[in-house]
């Protein structure tokens, strides 16, 4: 029987004074699960996402993260501890790559495990250095962020998240800031890690990423999941006339 890693039950997301942005979304992931959330923008993709780590306080509902229940509302101390602990159970990678620019590639991954994870400096730098081969950047180690590519910057962002040993990684948009002849890099990088088993939950634009890697699409609109199934579905034979005008605009 497999269990959920990740459970959303009931969230809403209200921007004050009245931008209802989510309205009540339920979801369960599987572990190694690979989740592809589509959608016009504007749609609450993003916002979802931060909800689930915390970095937006959700309104309403019930987030739970590898066993980590947090309610919504106002965080009590013991709250406050468990969203660190949901936090070290998820690596997220942005739109903007959010590197330290004053400092290297193998100085940015090895940020967190030293200051958060209090790792030693040794152990740290031997990981980073893995992790930058494993996304293939060896050579860029000692390079600053002003002289990478972004799509060597977006590979650096995921191996900073990789180096904290997440269980699941988050990703928000990751290619569209890049020039088209950099997305097929971080893409692949991606493709990878779930291939190895990691947990994804991907919102993004890149529908050949949500038709071959992705066991699940949920297609976004309007603060609420409009439709949800396997990819050949979704893209064949959408059910519902929202996700077929969304589809038809951007296939």
């Amino acid at each position: 029987m497999t269990t959920s890693i990740i459970r959303v039950c009931g969230l809403h997301k209200v921007f004050p004074p009245d931008l209802h942005v989510i309205r009540g979304v339920d979801l369960e992931v599987q572990a190694g699960e690979v989740v592809v959330v589509i959608g016009p923008s504007g749609s609450g993709k993003s916002t979802f996402l931060r909800c689930l780590n915390f970095l937006e306080d959700p309104t309403l509902g019930e987030i739970e993260i590898d066993g980590v229940t947090i309610q919504a509302g106002f965080l009590n101390k013991k709250q406050h501890e468990q969203v660190r602990a949901i936090r070290q159970k998820m690596g997220m990678v942005f739109q903007s790559f959010n590197l330290f620019p004053h400092l290297t590639a193998l100085e940015n991954v090895i940020e967190g495990p030293v200051t958060v994870k209090k790792a030693p400096r040794s152990e740290a730098i031997q990981k980073g250095e893995e992790l930058l081969a494993w996304v293939g950047l060896s050579d860029k180690r000692a390079e600053f962020p002003s002289r990478l590519s972004g799509g060597q910057q977006q590979r650096v962002a995921i191996a900073r998240s990789l180096a904290m040993d997440p269980k699941i990684m988050l990703f928000d948009e990751p290619t569209s800031s890049l020039d088209p002849e950099l997305i097929s890099e971080v893409i692949e990088v991606m493709e990878r890690l779930a291939k190895e088993g990691m947990t994804m939950i991907v919102v993004t634009h890149e529908m050949h990423f949500a038709r071959d890697v992705s066991q699940r699409v949920i297609v976004m609109d309007r603060g609420v999941w409009v439709e949800q199934g396997p990819p050949g579905q979704i893209f064949t034979s959408p059910r519902e006339e929202r996700t077929r005008q969304f589809l038809a605009h951007i296939l």
